[in-house]
């Protein structure tokens, strides 16, 4: 499947109501706070190194999506957290979402040192794993995360 991975620069133009509901019916509720977040000004992924992604299919219709900020949870400095990352029930298991993921880790370069990510289910978990993030951290508020800066990583060996 042909995809467009743009960055959202105004949810308010992007039309998410379809996986809003999609997500909803499958009992999440994270894409209905993205968007109610992004209306109250809570969370507009606009501070340093947090972005927010589409993705969308060759009818030009949202697929997927997922955002980055710096973790709410963590007084750490350089912690990241993966957010709002939902592809669409028809493109999943298509590589879309390690597609998302990527541009992700990508643009996390440079502005976090570690990305974490709050997961309950078992199919997000073996998504994550198989991306590279490790589970079981042993955080209130993260299942899983991972280590991005090489260098960093190098020093403490």
């Amino acid at each position: 499947m042909t995809v467009k991975i743009t960055k959202i620069e105004d949810l308010k133009k992007v039309d998410v109501s379809k996986l809003v509901e999609e997500s909803e019916a499958e009992g999440y509720r994270f894409l209905r706070r993205l968007v109610d977040q992004y209306e109250d000004g809570s969370n507009t992924f606009n501070k340093t190194g947090e972005v927010l992604y589409g993705v969308w299919d060759h009818h030009d219709q949202l697929i997927a999506i997922g955002g980055l900020n710096r973790d709410p949870y963590s007084d750490k400095e350089g912690i990241g957290r993966l957010r709002r990352f939902y592809i669409s029930t028809s493109a999943r298991r298509q590589g879309i979402g390690t597609k998302l993921l990527q541009q992700i880790l990508k643009d996390a370069q440079g502005h976090f040192r570690e990305l974490v990510v709050r997961t309950d289910s078992s199919v997000a978990d073996a998504f994550y794993r198989a991306n590279g993030f490790s589970g079981d951290l042993g955080l209130p508020d993260a299942t899983h995360g991972i280590v991005l800066e090489q260098e960093h990583r190098k020093k403490a060996e």
